[in-house]
């Protein structure tokens, strides 16, 4: 299985900390990546997205429902009830734009990516690949939400 270099992690977490910090106002500190098998609880929202052009793979941001409903209250400016159908919309747009961002922040050193549209998963579920190892990225706000940004890509 292929390793990512790591010189490919830091356009995530420049696009991620701009996007969180301008689309939420919070400001996110970034922990140690390390690499992870891509299994996650039954009270998480995921959000998937796939990297196709000169790289390709998947990137999952990965929320605990209670911190998805913060951000999504925050996006939103007002105190949602529920992750309901609305908060689920607003992290999923949260998620596109951050992507949408790391491929302008590599268009910026001459690789070109794509980006697919957002998938929506809930509940206990599992993702293996066996071309990339999954790298998550935790950021970390207000000392103990985290939302983490796994990342298996492989550059052609």
């Amino acid at each position: 299985m292929a390793g990512i270099n790591v010189e490919y992690i830091n356009p995530f977490l420049v696009a991620a900390s701009k996007v969180l910090k301008d689309m939420v106002f919070i400001d996110v500190k970034v922990g140690k990546p390390y690499t992870k098998e891509a299994v996650f609880g039954d009270k998480s929202l995921l959000i998937m997205l796939g990297v196709t052009g000169e790289m390709t793979g998947q990137v999952i941001l990965t929320f605990d429902n209670d911190v998805a409903l913060d951000v999504a209250s925050k996006m939103c400016m007002m105190q949602l009830p529920a992750l309901d159908e609305l908060a689920e919309s607003a992290i999923s747009e949260l998620c596109n734009m951050i992507l949408g961002n790391t491929a302008t922040v590599f268009s910026t050193k001459g690789i070109a990516i794509d980006i697919t549209p957002p998938t929506i998963c809930k509940g206990t579920v599992m993702f293996t690949n066996n071309y990339a190892a999954n790298i998550c990225i935790p950021l970390i706000y207000e000392d103990d939400k985290k939302i983490e940004i796994n990342v298996a890509i492989k550059e052609h």
